[in-house]
């Protein structure tokens, strides 16, 4: 009897056949995450997304708006508000400039008192406030006669205001050393010619009135004008 093969049967202690792997299953694709947040999940684990709308434009903006500070609209009615307020300060000084200043300035006639409260000599009370000197003289270079003439306080060099120089008996001007004696006569310096009288009469209630509005000039003779000497 012809032997019968038996099949071999494997032990236990051999291994198993090693398996073929499975395919790995293809990568998730990435989100597009744009105007949206995560947040994390549940109590099972498991992660959830929440969806949140975008950021709306804020109200008045234009949609493609992004200033983090003001609006282009806002932008826009500042720059010409600056620009409105330039033009009216630009516009009120030159409206300034073309009106003279003459309300500010002191009048051109006032009243200087009484002859009898002046003695001979330079009085300079009125020098500050009008721009006068009044001396009383007992004889006039022009007039041959006693009385007063209001010299004008200003240099005829360059417009300066002179000092009255009692020690000295004259009229220094301090800014080009200038002089002129109490009569007005200019003899030092380079002023180049005498100081200017103010018209000067009695008023109606007897006190002295001195008009700055009319100048009276020696080297032009108007020195022996009534009006540039008063009497007394």
């Amino acid at each position: 009897m012809a032997d019968e093969t038996k099949p071999e049967i494997p032990s236990a202690s051999a291994a198993p056949a090693a398996r073929p792997a499975a395919p790995k299953p293809p990568a998730a694709a990435i989100p597009d995450l744009a105007g949206k947040t995560t947040s994390v999940a549940s109590a099972g684990g498991a992660a959830a997304k929440a969806t949140v709308p975008a950021a709306k434009p804020a109200a008045g903006r234009d949609p493609d708006d992004t200033s983090p500070l003001l609006t282009r609209r806002a932008w826009i009615g500042l720059s010409w508000g600056a620009f409105s307020a330039a033009s009216a300060a630009a516009l009120a000084a030159s409206g300034r400039f073309m009106f003279p200043n003459v309300l500010n300035e002191p009048p051109q006639q006032f009243k200087a008192g009484f002859p009898n409260e002046y003695g001979m000599g330079v009085d300079e009370r009125w020098k500050e406030k009008f721009g006068i000197w009044i001396v009383r003289t007992p004889d006039d270079l022009e007039q041959r006669a006693s009385g007063f003439y209001a010299l004008i306080t200003v240099c005829t060099h360059l417009g300066c205001t002179p000092n009255y120089l009692p020690a000295e008996n004259k009229f220094k001007c301090p800014c080009h050393g200038s002089g002129y004696r109490l009569t007005g006569i200019n003899f030092e310096g380079p002023t180049p010619r005498p100081l200017e009288r103010a018209r000067v009469v009695l008023a109606d209630d007897g006190q002295i009135l001195v008009d700055k509005s009319r100048h009276f000039q020696w080297e032009l003779g108007q020195w022996k004008d009534p009006e540039s000497f008063l009497k007394a």
